[in-house]
């Protein structure tokens, strides 16, 4: 139906209109004076109606009219009233337009509005508002008071979309809160574990007498290193000490850099060794039992990384001080007899062995393998060897292997590996501890169970949750530590003369021809892989250069500066093979007055290697490592994708600098 229709018969005023002259029309064709008398009744009910209309429309106006004043009364009234500092202000110069009196009162000036946000509060800032946020990053301090600051953005007319922006801001006291959150902050337990990492060394063939003198002697420096802290110092145990105390603490200890590791030094025993301490601190944990938990895993790094340092663990991650001194070997045999027999039970438990080294391995990576494959063998278990077949740094030894009986199908690819592994499957990772420089990572997490064998210091990542872990971070190589293992499991008859090369490849590699890192368990090794039938002049063939090999490694020493009065850094511009550019690096400490070098090359795929190499004070480990690369003091490396030659350059400088200056 019509809509107008449905209005007119609506019941209402001009309904009843209608229908009354619809009477009038109709009573005028039978009685004209009856009809106009009707007529004048519903002309005077019309005037009636109008008149009665425009006086309802105008007091509904009058109504409106009031209402919206008092609104507008009450809306000024909270505003002037509103019990938190206000403020707006333009957004391109920060001028107060409007401000109520508890913002001027706080910011400790009268109500002027020709003054600027930036005069009463100069750290304010209104980036903020314009990123579209609406609350102040962080708190704004004035006058010992600090405020949490609410906002938006305003323009005062719809249709002027020229005119300025604004800004509203609301201020909002929160002093007694945060300082009872930072009093919270700064109250948390920090657990500390103290181990004098060289207690057997330093006391052995003293008297009682002797060693009672020299361990309250490290008590003394540990005492004062801890006083002034208001903590709780106990000694756990000979060498070992536990320390609580509060957070608030801790960033002084930091920025004093650890002092203990360098007073307890001062303790010197008759034969002149040194003392030393490794620093394990837990903190950010929820109770104290989880703390604890922190400071034994950072005990642990610290020991693993070569003792004299400090390690910080929180919920998040590793920080690490000190570290740069001297390595003081620690381990025995009994601990390598332990852990021969426990990976020998492994390798019996398992239904196959793979046996994988860090990305583009070399020598020590590959004899270590070896050394795993002839355990498996006198287990009498499969054992495989997972390697890239493009991309490694060993090619005259891998395939001087393949043409052995006994290896002729013992190396296969990551993809092969993956899709063989089973259940029962063990994975030995040889040569690193990191997931991430692992041949592939894809195994790694793939197998169940896995054992890792290493002597590079552990870094803030690491395998875990491995079945074995052997780190010797005093070890000179990774051979070394599986022939330790081979001479507690099988005899010389078991170990294939090619074998026995290949394995002490890798520690003259590693030891630079016995020059550097080089202990008499490092030459107890070695002795043990001569009578096994390890021929030196084949090894030494193992490890020779061809002719373009040494040509590249002179031109990288052309390019080398010395910087910082006894490091070498060269940089080459043109891609160069990792092992030239490691033995470029050994050639750079020949020079006389260099105690460290630095190789860095560009690679073909666009990034970057680095090969670092000390013989003197310098650490390299903990330099590269701000690079993401790892190691132990005299020997790290690292590859960094994705960044040019002169950029890689630049971050190392800054790496120096930050070593030498921090």
């Amino acid at each position: 139906m019509n809509k107008k229709i449905l209005r007119l018969v609506e019941p209402g005023m001009s309904l009843f209109l209608f229908v009354l002259i619809i009477f009038a029309a109709v009573t005028f064709f039978f009685h004209m004076e009856l009809a106009m008398v009707e007529g004048g009744v519903i002309l005077l009910l019309i005037i009636y109606s109008l008149i009665s209309a425009r006086r309802k429309r105008r007091a509904l106006v009058e109504y409106i009219e009031t209402v919206t004043y008092n609104v507008e009364s009450a809306k000024t009234d909270t505003l002037l009233n509103f019990p938190l500092p206000m403020v707006v202000f333009t957004l391109n110069d920060y001028n107060v337009v409007w401000g109520n009196q508890v913002f001027f009162d706080i910011a400790g000036g009268k109500p002027r509005l020709d003054s600027r946000v930036t005069d009463l509060a100069p750290d304010f800032n209104a980036k903020w508002l314009m990123e579209g946020k609406n609350q102040y990053p962080g708190l704004l301090e004035i006058e010992g008071r600090k405020y949490q600051i609410h906002g938006n953005i305003v323009r005062s007319s719809e249709d002027d979309l020229t005119h300025d922006f604004m800004g509203i801001t609301y201020w909002m006291d929160v002093t007694d809160f945060d300082d009872i959150k930072q009093e919270y902050a700064n109250s948390r337990p920090v657990v500390t574990i103290i181990i004098l990492d060289n207690y057997d060394e330093l006391t052995k063939n003293l008297s009682d007498r002797m060693r009672t003198e020299l361990r309250s002697q490290v008590d003394d420096k540990i005492v004062q290193w801890a006083e002034g802290k208001n903590g709780f110092l106990t000694r756990v145990d000979r060498d070992k000490h536990v320390f609580i105390f509060e957070e608030r603490y801790l960033d002084q200890v930091i920025k004093n850099k650890f002092l203990l590791l360098d007073s307890v030094q001062d303790v010197v025993n008759p034969g002149g060794i040194h003392a030393t301490v490794s620093i394990g601190i837990g903190r950010d944990g929820a109770s104290f039992e989880e703390n604890f938990s922190f400071a034994n895993i950072s005990i642990e790094m610290a020991l693993s990384r070569g003792g004299d340092q400090a390690v910080i663990k929180n919920r998040f991650n590793f920080e690490f001080f000190g570290g740069r001194g001297t390595e003081i070997e620690t381990r025995t045999k009994v601990k390598s007899r332990v852990m021969a027999n426990a990976l020998y039970q492994l390798i019996g438990d398992a239904s196959q062995v793979f046996i994988m080294g860090h990305k583009y391995p070399d020598y020590d990576s590959v004899g270590a393998a070896v050394g795993v494959c002839c355990i498996a063998r006198k287990r009498g278990t499969k054992a495989r060897i997972v390697l890239d077949p493009e991309k490694h740094s060993s090619q005259r030894l891998v395939e001087k292997l393949k043409q052995q009986e006994e290896y002729r199908d013992v190396f296969i690819t990551p993809q092969e590996a993956i899709l063989q592994a089973d259940s029962r499957s063990l994975l030995v990772v040889v040569d690193t501890n990191r997931p991430e420089q692992v041949e592939d990572e894809n195994l790694l997490m793939a197998c169940n169970r896995v054992a890792v064998i290493d002597h590079h210091r552990r870094a803030a990542t690491y395998i875990q949750n491995a079945a074995l872990t052997f780190y010797e971070p005093y070890a000179s190589s990774v051979c070394e530590l599986l022939t330790e293992i081979l001479y507690e499991l099988v005899e010389h008859s078991d170990i294939r003369r090619f074998e026995a090369e290949a394995m002490l490849s890798g520690i003259v590699m590693d030891t630079k021809n016995f020059t550097i890192r080089t202990g008499e368990r490092t030459f107890d090794a070695a002795a043990f892989l001569k009578r096994a039938g390890a021929d030196t002049t084949e090894v030494k063939m193992l490890l020779q250069n061809d002719l373009d090999s040494t040509v590249s490694r002179y031109k990288i020493l052309q390019s080398a500066k010395v910087y910082r009065e006894s490091i070498a850094i060269a940089a080459p511009d043109v891609p160069q093979d990792r092992i030239v550019a490691a033995q470029a690096a050994d050639e750079l400490l020949n020079i006389m007055g260099i105690q460290a070098s630095i190789v860095v090359c560009p690679t073909d795929e666009g990034g970057v290697i680095i090969s670092g190499r000390s013989i003197g004070d310098i650490n390299v480990q903990v330099i590269l490592e701000v690079l993401g690369g790892g190691g132990n003091k005299s020997a790290a490396g690292t590859q960094i994708s994705n960044i040019s030659l002169d950029e890689a350059v630049v971050r190392l400088y800054k790496a120096v600098d930050d070593y030498f200056d921090n």
